[in-house]
């Protein structure tokens, strides 16, 4: 396997890399210019480059808070279908070619997935979620608890006494069956 080499400096970071087309900024004499730069998504940014060798980038921004979607009417050639757009309000909005649509496409679901996962401000882990059920059961089990202490008609356990006359008042126990009653 080749290395590619990876301009960026913390490589482990990177989610996407590859070449685009970026519309200048400037339109042109001739309109707006497209110019080839190697592209890379880390987690938290989206840097462009003059080429894959370049150790600084031509340009970068945070990624949060933007919305990546396919745009079709940035092009009127044959490539229509093959760009897409990066959008944030009150900030300065970045156009794309790729080189084929499923590509365009592909750089639109990275760019999403990472925003929404940047946008869930925490996600539980397993140990968390098992905690926190517990942690549920216990209050929903306390309540329960200070429910029927409150008001026993609702326990379907319990039988309804019925005035036993050879019993004396205070008397809670029960006789079971080939018990004998304890005499007093």
């Amino acid at each position: 396997l080749e290395e590619i080499p990876r301009p960026v400096q913390d490589s482990g970071n990177i989610l996407k890399q590859g070449y685009l087309e970026k519309r200048s900024r400037e339109p042109s004499f001739f309109g707006s210019e497209w110019h080839k730069r190697w592209c890379v998504l880390t987690q938290r940014n989206f840097f462009y480059y003059a080429n894959e060798k370049s150790k600084q980038p031509k340009g970068s921004f945070p990624i949060e808070h933007y919305r990546a979607h396919l745009a079709s009417q940035l092009r009127k050639d044959s490539r229509k279908k093959c760009c897409f757009e990066l959008i944030c309000p009150g900030k300065r909005s970045y156009e794309f070619t790729a080189p084929s649509p499923a590509e365009a496409e592909d750089w639109v679901e990275q760019i999403q997935f990472l925003l929404k996962d940047l946008s869930s401000l925490t996600i539980p882990c397993e140990e968390e979620e098992e905690e926190e059920e517990e942690e549920e059961e216990e209050e929903l089990s306390k309540d329960l608890d200070s429910s029927d202490s409150m008001n026993n008609s609702h326990n379907s356990t319990l039988i309804p006494e019925e005035p036993n006359p050879e019993q004396e008042g205070d008397d809670i126990y029960e006789v079971l069956p080939g018990e004998l009653p304890n005499s007093q």
